[in-house]
């Protein structure tokens, strides 16, 4: 009698009864089913949100580019062309000893660097101040972005030697802004109802494949020989080189 008193209950075909399912457990990364969207617009409820990767797409400047970018241009189109309400750029800067610190949750006061850079500069020998007045001249073209609606996301960068500079003149800067702006597309993920990534960078590729499989489409704006191939693959159909896009854009 014991014995049976644990035993499941049997039912026909002799199989024991299964526990019944709760239908509303869903597993969070559970990818839904891809479906090929269109290049994204903006719905009724929601906007699209375009995220800058400076320091991959605009590495080198006009030289790498093969042209200049007149930014205010560049906004504009995305406004009028695929409906963006807010585009983020991320970037770094070197700061040098400015008391500043991205625990604080605020953006780098740019009139109080400047200010701060400009007495050290006065007071530094010639190639540190060539290396302030680098600082300047970033600061400024930071400030003319954020003057055109660019919701700026700078960081301080890092400075490196390389191993072989004995004499520690070769300074590498480096501001990996990459999990800055994986966390803001989560985080704004309901705010938005596709994105315009503008990176070739592979690491991005898990973050934009989620966004992808979760009803955020995702358009990618990059320079073809510099995007790898996980993002290509993404983007599909919705692949915008930059080179195409240099006669609206173009600085003259």
């Amino acid at each position: 009698m014991a014995f049976k008193f644990f035993m499941k209950r049997k039912v026909a075909g002799n199989n024991i009864e299964q526990p019944k399912q709760n239908k509303q457990v869903k597993k969070f990364f559970e990818p839904k089913k891809k479906i090929d969207k269109p290049i994204i617009k903006a719905t009724d409820q929601k906007p699209v949100y375009a995220f800058i990767d400076a320091s991959n797409l605009f590495w080198g400047g006009r030289e790498s580019m093969g042209f200049g970018i007149d930014y205010k241009k560049f906004k504009e189109h995305l406004e009028k062309s695929y409906n963006v309400a807010k585009v983020f750029y991320y970037g770094g800067l070197r700061i040098f000893d400015f008391e500043y610190s991205v625990l604080d949750y605020e953006k780098i006061d740019f009139e109080k660097l400047t200010e701060h850079l400009k007495t050290l500069q006065a007071n530094s020998n010639e190639a540190d101040k060539e290396a302030i007045e680098k600082s300047l001249n970033k600061i400024n073209f930071y400030q003319i972005l954020e003057s055109y609606g660019y919701i700026m996301k700078i960081k301080p960068a890092k400075v490196f030697h390389d191993d072989d500079d004995e004499n520690g003149e070769k300074t590498v800067l480096k501001a990996n802004c990459d999990v800055d702006m994986t966390f803001d597309m989560m985080r704004y993920m309901q705010q938005y109802s596709g994105i315009i990534c503008m990176t070739g960078d592979g690491d991005f590729a898990a973050v934009l494949n989620y966004l992808n499989h979760h009803d955020r489409p995702v358009t990618i704006f990059s320079r073809n020989r510099r995007t790898a191939k996980e993002i290509r693959e993404i983007a599909g159909d919705n692949f915008i080189d930059f080179e195409n896009l240099r006669p609206i854009i173009e600085y003259r």
